[in-house]
């Protein structure tokens, strides 16, 4: 017979999430892993750390919402460039939110990332 303890202390590591939020701009050092690091500390973590869940959940929203702004922004630009707009704007909500909720995260408040689309909830 095993007896399973369901009671996971949880722990409470700010920095952790601060740094979750700031993996984001290794899009911008490596040209990759923006998604893919927030992704495995939001997976191994989520279970162990407080609030790891839902900021996890937060910036993974956010990178696809991301993803999908580009994907349509580039054939958009031959609209009438409106697909330049939508680049412009994409770029600068990836520079300026992961700022603003790493700040948000290390004063222990949730995360809210403009314009992101909920694809998971």
């Amino acid at each position: 017979m095993e007896i399973i303890n369901h009671n996971i202390a949880l722990r409470e590591d700010r920095n952790l999430l601060v740094v979750a939020h700031l993996t984001q701009y290794l899009d911008f050092i490596t040209g990759f892993g923006g998604l893919i690091v927030p992704l495995v500390l939001w997976l191994t973590m989520k279970d162990s750390v407080v609030g790891m869940d839902e900021h996890g959940k937060a910036i993974i929203n956010f990178q696809l919402s991301l993803i999908l702004y580009v994907i349509i922004g580039i054939p958009a630009i031959l609209l009438f460039g409106l697909g330049i707009a939508l680049l412009i704007f994409a770029g600068v909500l990836s520079l300026i939110m992961p700022i603003v909720n790493a700040v948000k995260a290390g004063n222990g408040e949730g995360p809210s990332y403009f314009g992101t689309i909920k694809f998971i909830s």
